[in-house]
């Protein structure tokens, strides 16, 4: 009777324990990936004066409970031989849970403004071409007159894996255009990332230059939140993290990302876009984005009131 009993008992530790074992293998790969991609933000050589409700705001919090609003800067960076790159894509997400919504909108990568920390006034998406990170983000804040507490820092050349590891993205197309050798209708479209790419890139036909191109890139971004946010099981995040690990780095931790997916996702209803206002010059030779005062000041006011 007790070898029988034994001989029952092995495969039902078996059929227990190999599914355990293997889950413990996911997670622990997930962690791995994960840290790879992790990148502790360098301080600045310049730290950004900036007021918020009457008080000096700390930069850089870590969310402490699903309720927490916070900050994402993500930077699309081309990178090239012997050279830092430009971010060619700057992109602030507010996200603020009791809202049940995130915040989106480009700063226009010509924007001309004080870049912190080079004692020098230039086109904001140069500041990564100064200073890395730490220099973007704190021309940013400056800009913004608001803290950054995370980055998502994107290798564009890498950026389509993120979106075919997420199975496409679903955009709605504005107008019918060619670019890349990819034909866009107007309306709804399903985008691998080559497509999804290219989508994003083409500016010279829009009617509306660099402005149209930001649409087009928030249009793909809101699509890959809807796609991560949907992100289910532990299975689907390895792939995701293992497909996407070398295309992208960030500050945020993978027991944030953990927080983020468990917690944040069942908070997040919508995505809501706006956009900054201002007008192209030429000074000195060189052309701007100029976003003048009053225009400047609409943009930090929607986006503190949003976070309050």
């Amino acid at each position: 009777m007790k070898m029988k009993l034994k001989w029952v008992l092995w495969p039902l530790a078996i059929l227990i324990l190999l599914p355990s074992a293997y889950l413990l293998y996911t997670y622990q790969s997930i962690k791995s990936t994960a840290e790879q991609m992790y990148e502790e933000r360098q301080p600045s050589p310049v730290t950004p004066t900036f007021t918020y409700g009457g008080e000096r705001t700390k930069t850089g919090e870590n969310i402490t409970k699903d309720t927490d609003a916070f900050t994402v800067l993500v930077l699309g960076v081309d990178q090239r031989p012997h050279d830092r790159g430009r971010s060619d894509v700057m992109i602030l997400m507010a996200v603020n849970p009791t809202k049940g919504a995130v915040l989106m909108f480009n700063i226009p990568r010509d924007t001309r403004t004080d870049i912190v920390g080079y004692g020098t006034v230039d086109k904001i998406n140069h500041a990564y071409a100064f200073g890395g990170i730490p220099m973007s983000v704190s021309t940013v804040e400056n800009f913004l007159q608001f803290p950054i507490d995370y980055y998502i820092k994107v290798d564009m050349e890498g950026f389509s894996s993120i979106v075919d590891s997420l199975g496409g993205v679903t955009v709605n197309n504005r107008m019918k255009f060619e670019y890349g050798g990819y034909n866009f209708d107007q309306g709804q479209l399903n985008l691998n990332g080559s497509e999804a790419l290219a989508f994003s890139r083409m500016r010279f036909e829009d009617p509306k230059g660099d402005l149209g191109r930001n649409v087009r890139q928030r249009e793909v971004l809101e699509g890959i939140l809807d796609k991560a946010l949907r992100v289910s099981t532990v299975f689907k995040l390895e792939t995701l993290l293992n497909q996407i690990g070398s295309s992208v780095k960030t500050d945020i931790s993978f027991e944030e990302m953990k927080q983020l997916l468990t917690e944040y996702r069942h908070h997040i209803g919508k995505v809501e876009q706006v956009e900054i206002a201002g007008y192209g010059q030429r000074i000195n030779g060189i052309w701007y984005f100029i976003v003048g005062d009053k225009e400047r000041e609409d943009i930090i006011t929607t986006l503190r009131e949003y976070m309050e």
